[in-house]
């Protein structure tokens, strides 16, 4: 087993700082050996995400149905500064079109702005929506509704009209799985909701949209200990999410995507924290599903020595 401190340091060192930064993804599992190790190791790998400029999210298969990609991906986009990145994205355009927001200032809208330059407010509204369309919406990186919608935030950001404070609010709401009607999004042009058929394609966009907007990337903590309870306890002690033999089958397809996906991200790294039974229940672990097991089982190794670059690694130990 690998010291948990140690291997901490080696993930930043080796993937947070160099090679996901650089635009690689991996999905690390990471098996530790009691609760406190757990929780310890995800406290240190969320203050290195947040030191080296990551977006840090995390998903509790406890607490959010782990098994339906739409649901992990609403419970990632609650914890994104959405209004943020799209300040950002503006002030690239603005910087472009040698209209740069003032040293100093934090207003973007298009009339601070033009007035700080003493030109038309129209014709900066004009250039910046162009070159908006062009890092933005011509960014195919990015599936077609997630440009959409990143568009219609950064438009938001300029004050113009162009985008009204409903379909600003009704944006994020799609975003956030709490929109309830899809068609006041139809002046927007956005006719989808996001479901089980493209969260991951939204996950995806997410992590290209932060690398291109200041963050590092995305760094993504699944919790996949719940995973492990054969069967939930009397009602009255019951907390959170528990899941079916079926949805924990759902459950490892969805990470073994996420795995055969590496390809198709950037910029993103998936730490998937397990307990011990991962590897050692034959009923709930990973002989529950050969697919995933195929995937990250090391069946070959020394014993005294794990491979800390591995996609299953055991923890001893604590983390600091």
């Amino acid at each position: 087993m690998i010291d948990a401190r140690e291997y901490a340091a080696f993930f930043d060192r080796e993937y947070l700082t160099s090679y996901v930064r650089d635009g690689g993804a991996a999905v690390k599992f990471v098996v530790a050996p009691s609760e406190g190790a757990a929780d310890a190791f995800r406290a240190a790998v969320h203050s290195a995400a947040e030191a080296a400029g990551y977006q840090p999210a995390r998903v509790d298969a406890a607490a959010t149905r782990m098994h339906m990609m739409d649901q992990v991906f609403f419970d990632v986009a609650r914890q994104v500064d959405w209004d943020g990145l799209a300040a950002t994205a503006v002030r690239r355009a603005l910087a472009a079109t040698a209209h740069p927001v003032p040293e100093g200032s934090e207003n973007v809208t298009a009339e601070a702005v033009a007035a700080a330059y003493g030109v038309d407010v129209g014709e900066l509204s004009r250039d910046v929506n162009r070159q908006l369309q062009h890092d933005v919406h011509r960014d195919y990186a990015m599936i077609g509704e997630f440009r959409t919608a990143m568009l219609r935030l950064c438009q938001a950001q300029l004050h113009t009209g162009q985008v009204t404070d409903a379909e600003h609010a009704a944006v994020l709401a799609w975003l956030t799985g709490e929109l309830r009607q899809i068609s006041v999004l139809r002046s927007a042009m956005i006719f989808r909701r996001i479901g089980r058929h493209n969260g991951r394609q939204m996950l995806f966009s997410l992590s290209h949209w932060l690398a291109a907007n200041g963050r590092a990337g995305l760094v993504l903590e699944l919790d996949i200990r719940r995973l492990g309870f054969a069967r939930r306890p009397r009602p009255e002690e019951r907390s959170g999410v528990y899941y079916t033999r079926a949805a924990l089958i759902d459950a490892y397809e969805l990470l073994r995507q996420l795995v055969d996906n590496t390809d198709e991200l950037s910029n993103c790294c998936v730490v998937v924290i397990a307990a011990p039974e991962l590897v050692t229940d034959a009923s709930r672990g990973l002989d529950a599903y050969q697919a995933l097991k195929l995937r990250i089982f090391d069946e070959v190794r020394d014993r005294n020595r794990d491979n800390p670059y591995s996609s299953l690694v055991r923890l001893g130990g604590e983390a600091a």
